[in-house]
């Protein structure tokens, strides 16, 4: 059994001869790309230009660099990611390999019923008690039944039918920062499903860690 994760897998480079020291990380690349017609475009001193670029919505500068990482998820909340189509992504594939992610459970909440696309963390210790065990119990079922097909000969690629939405799957998303901050402002918002929108929250924590000067124009 997993939680939803997410770490960093790479950011962008600049090849060292081609940029002085100050501008050797993925910020200082940007703004080296965004001066492209400035006759100083070796200033070392980029984090107001970029903030600049940020707040006024100059979004072609942050096409100049990418990031990748690597969510661990359920198949339900990874079919939601993927519908992010200017990304790249590569994902586990149960036609080659046998799963073995496990489950990863989700808390039970209500419905909204004036807004389809929430849920209200309000139900009782007893129902929340009972859809974790019927979750294990779905999975635990599931599970015996495809590792039963798997030795009956039956192709991986039939037998990944009968494990469920809330198996685990592991997934790498690769995106220019423009990207990533249209994702971010997309998916931190509530109307997001909670379990998504944590995914989202912690790819927020890496890429203002990588790039902070775009701190003032995601979501809070």
């Amino acid at each position: 059994m997993r939680e939803n994760t997410v770490r960093l897998i790479s950011v962008t480079k600049p090849v060292g001869e081609h940029l002085p020291a100050e501008l050797q990380n993925p910020e200082g690349l940007m703004a080296y790309c965004a001066r492209v017609s400035s006759p100083k475009q070796e200033n070392p001193n980029y984090q107001k230009l970029l903030n600049y670029c940020a707040l006024h919505g100059h979004w072609s500068v942050f096409e100049m660099a990418d990031m990748t990482v690597e969510i661990i998820t359920t198949r339900a909340i990874a079919q939601q990611i993927i519908r992010h189509r200017s990304f790249c992504f590569q994902e586990f594939s149960q036609r080659y390999s046998e799963n073995k992610f496990g489950y990863i459970p989700t808390d039970a909440r209500s419905q909204d019923l004036k807004n389809r696309q929430n849920s209200i963390d309000n139900m009782s210790r007893q129902d929340k008690s009972w859809f974790d065990f019927a979750q294990t119990q779905v999975f635990n079922q599931s599970y015996r039944l495809y590792k039963e097909a798997l030795s009956r000969g039956i192709a991986k690629e039939c037998a990944r039918m009968l494990l469920p939405l809330n198996t685990g799957t592991k997934m790498y998303m690769k995106g220019n920062v423009r990207s990533w901050i249209h994702y971010i402002n997309t998916r931190c918002h509530e109307s997001t499903q909670k379990e998504h929108r944590d995914i989202a929250n912690q790819i927020k924590a890496i890429l203002v860690e990588q790039f902070p000067s775009i701190e003032k124009v995601i979501a809070e």
